[in-house]
């Protein structure tokens, strides 16, 4: 792999990975694909019943590729600026360019342009051939032709069978532009362009319009450009950069590109609640049948992917927390289906909320998705102060029906004066049926005490049973050993598969000495399997960097770059390759480690905790566009100060509380009023 020294955002090379796997994926919320694959995908399309449900293939047009007969210089370029992949040729006759990227404003578009220059003065035609992989076919969709609409084919189906019995089966359109076999620049022509749409929708008129849409871009000129504003506006609001350190640099960089690439466009956030079918572990270029959990949405999206995108767009981010709402039903029923009240999540989610996952046992046991569903919620509210979210939005709904669940779900232990929740799998799955595992209990006392806080908000009188639970659910903790064991019964030094115990320091901020973190931290480290997913080490490094051991935590962060698979920068699940690709757990984990690591950030209930920490490879840190009661926030950390802007961002968050100035509080114990225009230039940073 080669990549641009002076431009850390694009990644090259001469030829294309050896796995197909890690062919860069293409998405932008609602279409996904991975580069030259003959399969996309489209948010919200699944086809088969209950654990069999996965992603829809629908076929993809544009799965082509250049070949031509004259020996060239080949380079495959990712511009990460602009989520523009292209394949150039470059000969000594001529040069050929083919660009492809997923329209990121006109977010149903996928578009291929091919672009062929003359070198040299010739009087010969120039041919190229396109290769193409694609046939109008799926064995999820039984599609048909339609009459051609403006020069563009046109098929459309339905799904083969819906999620649960008698529910929605979607109907899929397609309409492209077809594509010939061979392009030709002819003798009077020193250079031409083609360019070439495929339009994805769920109706008639709706893929009518997209495509039509495409055709006037094109007309007018901005179909590129309309869509490199849309990144632009992206990273112009958001982005972390470290100095001194440039693989760390291009994996964060490449971790944010394919976060932000799955969550829909800010114009459409704008305009109201959007049409989103969540994030699943590898995205949605991935998900089909037995492939990368069959794209089902997990606590992935709201433990380790939501937090890194909320913190710089809450709007955006937003979308995560509406998909859930509109599971409500789904959850519902699943807890009404093992006999208790509220709500339960599922642990694999598609489209109705239903559990899809193809074990019954994990579906059964893994309940602490409840508890990471809820968090998420008041995350989002302690950054935006907004309660229409939950007035309106359905979040109380969803925070009030969980603690229901916790309530109906919990056994009263009377030797020990306890609430227990007994039979789960805790998030380390190498365990089955245990009681009380520490994570889940205290994800679930947390969740338990927003429920009752946003009462007081809404002016909503909570059962009596939602504090006497939070305050009595048991805690296990070793005060011999004074460390917290995963579950009962669990002896120390047994092997875990993930981070587990070691998330209730973070995300969960739960009170412990600093004695006690470290033998959380100790006591773990030592048993976890290398081989487990790629989020685990991020949050060792986080924890480390609490407890200011800055050089041990880069350690740990440095095993997480055996899971980058080059040359474009696409996560594996596991370090050997296997497993989930593109995985994006693995790279929110990675995100949140350098963005509340390095920089301490705790959103708290009043006010923004910041305690920096860089280790010594790392010059400086730049976090550009935190989003905090409606503020934006640009920050420089260096080793000895800091550095902070805000202002007022150019189009307001709706439903955000108008703060007269914002508590920012160092780790220095000083309580810093910022207003925006102000900056703080020369804060010293206690070591």
């Amino acid at each position: 792999m080669t990549s641009d020294p002076a431009d850390p955002y694009i990644f090259t090379s001469d030829s294309l990975p050896s796995d197909p796997r890690f062919m860069p994926p293409l998405t932008n919320g609602l279409l996904g694909w991975r580069v030259f694959d003959p399969v996309m995908h489209m948010g919200g399309v699944y086809n088969g019943e209950g654990g069999t449900c996965h992603r829809g293939n629908i076929p993809c047009p544009l799965a082509v590729q250049m070949k031509m007969a004259e020996v060239g210089r080949h380079t495959y370029k990712l511009d990460m600026h602009t989520g523009v992949f292209s394949h150039s040729v470059v000969t000594p006759r001529f040069e050929a360019a083919q660009v492809l990227y997923a329209h990121r404003q006109q977010t149903n578009l996928l578009v291929m342009e091919v672009l062929l220059k003359r070198s040299e003065t010739s009087t010969e035609p120039i041919t190229i051939q396109l290769e193409s992989s694609f046939k109008p076919q799926s064995d999820d969709i039984v599609f048909q032709s339609a009459p051609d609409y403006k020069g563009g084919r046109h098929i459309f189906g339905q799904t083969v069978s819906s999620e649960v019995p008698g529910g929605i089966r979607p109907f899929v359109h397609l309409i492209w532009t077809p594509i010939t076999s061979t392009l030709t620049l002819s003798p009077d022509q020193s250079q031409s362009s083609w360019v070439f749409l495929v339009a994805v929708a769920g109706s008639d008129e709706s893929v009518r319009l997209c495509y039509e849409t495409g055709l006037g871009l094109i007309d007018t000129g901005d179909l590129r450009p309309s869509h490199l504003r849309s990144w632009a506006e992206l990273w112009k609001g958001s982005s972390i950069e470290v100095e001194g350190a440039e693989s760390l640099n291009r994996a964060l960089i490449g971790c944010m590109f394919y976060l932000l690439s799955s969550f829909p466009s800010l114009r459409e956030e704008a305009n109201g609640p959007v049409e989103f079918g969540g994030v699943s572990p590898g995205g949605l270029s991935n998900g089909s049948k037995e492939e990368d959990y069959h794209g089902h949405v997990f606590w992935d999206q709201d433990t380790w992917m939501y937090p890194s995108v909320a913190l710089f767009y809450p709007r955006l981010a937003r979308a995560a927390l509406e998909y859930r709402a509109g599971t409500i039903e789904g959850a519902r029923a699943n807890a009404q289906q093992v006999g208790y009240k509220g709500l339960k999540f599922a642990w694999e989610s598609a489209v109705t909320g239903r559990d899809v996952c193809p074990e019954d046992i994990y579906a059964e046991q893994e309940l602490h998705i409840n508890g990471d569903v809820v968090l998420a919620f008041q995350q989002y509210f302690y950054l935006t102060q907004d309660l229409k979210m939950f007035r309106e939005g359905r979040g109380n709904e969803v925070v009030w029906g969980v603690a229901d669940y916790w309530v109906s779900r919990v056994t009263w232990d009377p030797t020990e004066q306890q609430y227990h929740i007994k039979g789960v799998i805790p998030p380390d799955e190498y365990y089955f049926t245990v009681d009380n595992s520490v994570f889940t209990n205290a994800v679930a006392q947390r969740s338990l005490q927003f429920a009752v806080e946003l009462s007081g908000l809404l002016g909503h009188t909570p059962p009596p049973a939602w504090q006497d639970v939070a305050d009595k659910i048991k805690i296990p903790f070793d005060p011999e050993l004074k460390y917290h064991p995963e579950f009962d019964g669990y002896t120390q030094g047994s092997g875990v598969k993930q981070a587990d115990v070691v998330l209730l320091g973070y995300p969960l901020a739960m009170s412990m000495t600093p004695e006690v973190r470290r033998n959380d931290l100790e006591a773990y480290e030592a048993v976890t399997d290398p081989l487990g997913p790629a989020m685990t080490w991020g949050m060792f490094a986080l924890g480390w960097l609490e407890l200011g051991d800055a050089e041990r935590a880069q350690k740990l962060l440095q095993k997480c770059f055996k899971n980058i698979q080059k040359p474009f920068q696409v996560w594996s699940e596991s370090a050997d390759g296997s497993g989930c690709v593109n995985f994006l757990t693995g790279m929110g984990g990675f995100l949140q480690a350098v963005l509340f690591g390095y920089t301490g950030f705790r959103v708290q209930k009043e006010h923004l905790v910041f305690a920096p920490l860089l280790p010594q490879e790392v010059d400086a840190l730049r976090v550009k566009g935190v989003s905090y009661l409606g503020n934006e926030m640009d920050w420089l950390i260096k080793s000895v100060e800091v550095s902070v802007s805000v202002r007022k961002p150019a189009e307001e968050e709706s439903g955000s509380q108008e703060p007269s100035a914002l508590q920012v509080v160092l780790n220095t114990g000083t309580t810093i009023p910022l207003i925006p225009g102000n900056k703080l230039r020369t804060a010293v940073i206690q070591q």
